[in-house]
């Protein structure tokens, strides 16, 4: 590949800067097209930013590249010669790694022992453990993380369990860097600081490639971007030729837009209140990640929950569908206490929370995409101790239209979706139950634009019906789609409330977040 065009038919000379390429590159899945005849260059010190929605094939492009799934057609080369990685060791020794969206840590070992797995530091045929050590304190001191290297990763929050992957990879002194979403659950302090190391790896003629449903963050770091489309590149140019309108533009098409606050009927009564509810913090330390926090939501409104990680959000989500215990306060469904309520009776009395964490808390990954559907609605087509198949069965065709999961079907295994239709699973298997309160933490994690627009539209099409909504996110963008109110929380408590009208740096200043952020 001696040039490319550019959206505005520019030649562009890369030649001397492609350090791994992928030339016309199919790949099939039975009768499925993920890839096809794709073409993508890396460039030597540069980031090529992958961008497309969920399904688009940009998981399995990375795959190819990373030598764990081969292609069905075309070729890869690495310095101008063709290779074909036998595995993911195999491409990692020849200096390729991939940071992986979901993570993949063992969470009963401590951080040291997950970074260097596999690949042991030995000293006279027995683990130098100290040593091991040692590099790992470095690694966490240049991503400038306070975080033991003897750890449990069970005991990190999950922002710092992505550092860990993060570092993980960069003890490897890869040449390429693959990242799939490793900002997805950083905060905006932890994002800056990984856009630092990034700009350092790139001085050091490191190549990275990454992919981001972000679009305005990975914006920030991108030298090249590349979009694909139902498994073909659409477009490709370099960064001073696009923007945010290029890129939603070649991933969804024209007139997009994540929606605006439902309109054009009454709000009824209060459907969850909130009173003074305060939560301790794990481990006895002396303070309360949520304290005494009131917040009230009526039937028909959508409220958007905004703060840094350790606000308190997902514990103050958690603990309202029972999760986790309060030491203070209340939580009353349509009026009713539903204190000494299990998770199950208050799914049953119509209070649902979609987790944050969709792969350890949302989805059983031994179960088939159906089987996910209708797992939280069991009790409903029980009948005699018998479950009614028909019923089952026709419980998970509307959830997989009303949440347009793209599947093959309901007996389709849960690890063949892309993120983002697994996280619609998760949704999907909570609007299932027909709740009357629906809690959503970070719905929009691991989702591309499109898919968050549908989305939003399913939470306003809710509303519309009467549910009661209350979502979190990490991206202030995210707080105007379609929010009546927006609470920003700050140490466990709410320091302000606005309505969509307000601005980004408004929200911003309430969090406590620095405006350069």
């Amino acid at each position: 590949m001696t040039a490319k065009q550019n959206s505005a038919g520019k030649e562009i000379d890369v030649a001397d800067l492609v350090v791994l390429e992928a030339r016309n590159v199919s790949k099939s899945f039975g009768n499925i097209h993920a890839l096809k005849a794709v073409n993508f260059a890396v460039h030597k010190g540069k980031v090529t930013t992958l961008f497309g929605e969920n399904g688009a094939g940009k998981s399995t492009l990375m795959k190819i590249l990373s030598g764990i799934i081969q292609p069905s057609g075309g070729e890869i080369l690495l310095d101008g010669a063709a290779v074909a990685f036998t595995s993911s060791t195999d491409a990692r020794n020849r200096g390729i790694s991939i940071i992986h969206q979901e993570l993949s840590l063992a969470q009963n070992l401590s951080v040291r022992d997950n970074i260097f797995m596999g690949r042991e530091i030995l000293k006279y045929g027995q683990v130098d453990f100290a040593e091991e050590e040692r590099q790992t304190r470095a690694l966490m001191t240049g991503l400038q993380q306070d975080i033991d290297p003897l750890t449990k990763v069970e005991d990190l929050r999950l922002g710092q369990q992505q550092i860990v992957e993060i570092a993980r990879s960069l003890s490897v002194n890869s040449r390429i860097l693959i990242m799939d979403e490793p900002t997805s659950a950083l905060s905006a302090t932890e994002v800056e600081l990984l856009f630092k190391v990034v700009e350092d790896l790139k001085a050091k003629d490191v190549s990275i490639v990454y992919i981001s449903h972000h679009l305005e963050e990975a914006l920030q770091i991108t030298d090249y971007a590349v979009v694909l489309r139902d498994g073909a590149m659409t477009a490709y140019a370099s960064r001073g030729d696009i923007d945010l309108e290029w890129i939603v533009r070649n991933m969804v098409g024209e007139n997009f837009d994540l929606g605006s606050p439902p309109s054009g009927y009454e709000m009824g009564k209060v459907a969850l209140a909130i009173e003074d509810l305060t939560v301790p913090s794990k481990g006895g330390v002396a303070f309360n990640v949520v304290d005494h926090l009131s917040l009230s939501v009526r039937a028909g409104e959508i409220v958007c929950i905004y703060g840094l990680m350790g606000a308190g959000r997902t514990e103050m989500m958690e603990c309202v569908a029972g999760r986790l215990k309060s030491s203070g306060g209340r939580v009353l469904l349509v009026g009713h206490d539903v204190a000494g309520l299990s998770i199950a009776e208050r799914i049953t009395s119509g209070l649902s929370l979609v987790p944050e964490d969709r792969q350890r808390d949302g989805l059983v990954q031994t179960m088939s995409v159906g089987q996910n559907l209708s797992l939280a609605s069991i009790r409903t087509f029980v009948k005699n101790l018998f479950v009614s198949h028909a019923d089952e069965v026709s419980l998970i065709d509307r959830s997989i239209k009303q949440v347009h999961i793209k599947t093959s079907g309901g007996k389709a295994a849960i690890g063949s979706l892309s993120g983002g239709n697994q996280q619609k699973v998760v949704i999907g298997k909570m609007m299932a139950t027909g709740p009357k309160v629906l809690l959503l933490d970070e719905p929009s994690r691991g989702i591309d634009v499109g898919a968050k627009g549908e989305v939003f539209k399913l939470l306003a099409e809710g509303a519309k019906r009467g549910l009661a909504v209350i979502y979190s996110t990490s991206e202030v963008g995210e707080c105007f789609s379609v929010a009546h109110r927006i609470v920003v929380l700050r140490r466990g408590r709410i320091s302000a409330e606005f309505t969509a009208n307000t601005t980004k740096e408004a929200i911003m200043a309430a969090s406590g977040e620095a405006m350069a952020a």
